[in-house]
């Protein structure tokens, strides 16, 4: 598992919509309709989370949630990193 580049982190993001690099993780904020439903999302997440053996630093109030992701054995951002955020798009959008 390979650390990333800045180069090739802002050319990942290009692939996912909305997502961003700040502070050596990439990240996104999503708002959803209610604590129940962002409580529904958040644990389809975990069970790819667990599935891919990734885990995001997410925090979640009410019915926001923000996403952050990096790979700590590497002290930045890896393709798996990209990974995850992808299965979290696909979760979240097919809701």
């Amino acid at each position: 598992m390979e650390k990333l580049s800045i180069d090739q982190i802002e050319e990942f993001l290009k692939d996912i919509d909305g997502w961003a690099y700040m502070d050596g993780a990439i990240w996104k904020s999503f708002k959803f309709q209610d604590f129940k439903d962002t409580f529904s999302i958040m644990t389809r997440i975990a069970f790819e989370c667990e599935k891919q053996n990734h885990h995001p630093n997410w925090e979640n109030v009410y019915n926001n949630l923000t996403i952050k992701l990096n790979t700590h054995d590497v002290g930045g951002i890896t393709q798996n990193d990209f990974n995850l955020a992808k299965s979290i798009e696909k979760i979240v959008n097919n809701k």
